[in-house]
């Protein structure tokens, strides 16, 4: 019971307070990958969200680590890089309920991270397992459609994207978006040389995970 309580403290402690400027903030994690990768991506992102979803994000991102307390504040959290990852037994702890209690976490890999990534998500959910999300699912279809799913940004390994959740009774509480990277065609236009339309397809998927993850 008190377990209980303390979730739903949680979760009432990362819901927006109504006419208020909403926070999201980028994940610090150890193990030496470059948790900072895309520095210009999650502002533009931000801007584009207030623009055409009419979001109150701050403009400014803030910076999280897994095992703080401050995760709490934050109801949309993004993780990126290229390499390594590792969480501590205590920050996998605090993800897990950070999440559990009404928490959205999006991990974009930015390529070279997934093998890392996919050891350490057994520790925060060591029960569950990464599912594909199907095209119908309604992360595809808020502001802006997307009929055949995750788009492709960025060519890599010529592989499809894919799109990977983590389910709690049927919420999403974390999305890995695979073989895209989204986070490329949030940035400055000047940074990756992307035609407009690749930046704006990359930008409203992009709005769509945090519609989804601000309602859900």
């Amino acid at each position: 019971m008190r377990t209980f309580y303390i979730l739903v403290l949680l979760l009432f402690s990362l819901v927006p307070v109504s006419g208020t400027s909403q926070e999201i903030a980028v994940l610090k994690y150890n193990g030496g990958g470059d948790w900072y990768a895309n520095p210009t991506a999650l502002p533009n992102l931000i801007r584009f969200c207030n623009q055409a979803i009419k979001t109150r994000i701050n403009p400014k991102p803030q910076t999280v680590e897994p095992g703080s307390p401050l995760l709490y504040q934050y109801p949309f959290v993004h993780m990126t890089g290229h390499g390594n990852v590792y969480f501590s037994d205590e920050e996998a702890r605090n993800l897990r309920t950070y999440l559990l209690a009404g928490g959205f976490l999006h991990i974009d890999d930015n390529y070279g991270m997934e093998p890392y990534l996919r050891k350490e998500l057994k520790k925060v959910f060591p029960d569950k397992e990464l599912e594909e999300l199907s095209p119908e699912h309604p992360i595809f279809s808020q502001e802006f459609l997307f009929p055949e799913g995750l788009p492709k940004i960025h060519e890599h390994d010529g592989k499809r994207p894919q799109a990977l959740g983590i389910f709690d009774e049927n919420r999403l509480v974390l999305l890995f978006t695979f073989e895209s990277d989204l986070g490329d065609g949030w940035e400055d236009p000047q940074v990756h040389n992307d035609p407009e339309e690749v930046r704006l397809k990359a930008l409203r998927m992009g709005a769509n995970i945090i519609q989804y993850a601000f309602k859900n």
